[in-house]
C-alpha cells in the first residue's frame, strides 16, 4: 500500500523539504497551512516531483474547527496515513515579557492546537496502523533558559505529549518521532542574534525522513545538540541560575 503524508505548517523551510522527500517517493502529500498560494505552488511541485496526489489545505493550529477535514482528507486517502508536524511560531522572549497576552497563541502555535489534531488522528491511526507521527518540538523545550523560556515552555510540553503518544500507539505499530531540531536556517530564525552551528532545511529534513523510516524515537538536528543538550542539562541548578542565555 502506498503511503499518504499529512503536512502541518507545510510552508517553513523544514517543512518544504521534507514534501519533496515524500513526493519523491511517491507518497500522496496533504499541504495544510495558511498561505493558500503558497501551498498550491508547493503541491504543483510535488506533483512534479513524483508525488500520487497533492492537495493544498487551509490548517491554522488556533482554528480547531479546521482539523476534522484535514483528517477526514487523509483517512479517505487509500494509503497508510502519516503525520508531519512542522507548525510552530516563536515570539522573542523581550516582545514576550512586553505583550504577555501573546504567549496563549504562541502555546496553541506550537502545542494545544497540534496536540489537539493528534489527539483526533488517534482512532483512524490505529485502525489503518503502519504509518509515522513526526512531531517538530525543539532544543529549547530540554531545559528553560532564561532568554527564551517563553517559547520553550510549549515545545517542553510538545515533546511529553510526543512521549506519550509513543507510547500510546506502540501497540498499534504506529511509529512517533521527537525531532528536536537546533538552529535551522528558517524563516522563524532569520535575523535572530547569538546562533552558530546553523543547519539548512534541506539537511535537517533529510536527517528527519532517514529516522523516520529508522523508527527512532527522538533524534536531534543537526546530531551534536544531542552532546550540547546533554551538556545543559547537567549543569547544576546554582551555576546554571547566573549563566546569560
Amino acid at each position: 500500500m502506498s503511503s499518504a503524508w499529512l503536512i502541518l505548517g507545510a510552508s517553513s523551510a523544514m517543512a518544504r523539504a521534507f514534501a519533496r522527500l515524500a513526493a519523491a517517493e511517491g507518497a500522496h502529500v496533504i499541504l495544510a497551512g495558511r498561505d493558500g498560494d503558497d501551498l498550491a505552488l508547493q503541491a504543483s511541485d510535488a506533483l512534479l516531483r513524483g508525488a500520487a496526489s497533492a492537495q493544498p489545505m487551509q490548517f491554522d493550529a488556533r482554528k480547531p474547527e479546521g482539523f476534522a477535514p484535514l483528517l477526514n482528507a487523509l483517512f479517505a486517502l487509500d494509503a497508510t496515513p502519516s503525520i508531519a508536524v512542522f507548525s510552530g511560531r516563536m515570539v522573542d522572549q523581550a516582545k514576550l515579557e512586553e505583550t504577555p497576552e501573546a504567549l496563549a497563541g504562541m502555546v496553541a502555535d506550537n502545542f494545544t492546537g497540534p496536540a489537539q489534531l493528534l489527539l483526533m488522528a488517534l482512532p483512524d491511526m490505529e485502525e489503518k496502523p503502519g504509518g509515522a507521527i513526526v512531531g517538530v518540538s525543539s532544543v529549547s523545550g530540554d531545559r528553560g533558559r532564561r532568554s527564551n523560556f517563553g517559547y520553550g515552555a510549549p515545545k517542553a510540553g510538545f515533546t511529553a505529549f510526543l512521549s506519550g503518544l509513543r507510547a500510546r500507539l506502540s501497540r498499534a505499530r504506529v511509529h512517533v518521532l521527537t525531532v528536536k531540531p537546533g538552529f535551522v536556517d528558517t524563516a522563524m530564525t532569520w535575523g535572530l542574534p547569538g546562533l552558530f552551528l546553523v543547519a539548512s532545511p534541506d539537511a535537517a529534513a533529510r536527517r528527519m525522513w532517514r529516522a523516520a523510516k529508522k523508527r527512532r524515537n527522538t533524534v536531534y538536528v543537526p546530531g551534536f545538540w544531542w552532546l550540547i543538550m546533554t551538556i545543559i542539562r547537567q549543569v547544576p541548578e546554582f551555576i546554571f541560575k547566573k549563566m546569560k542565555f
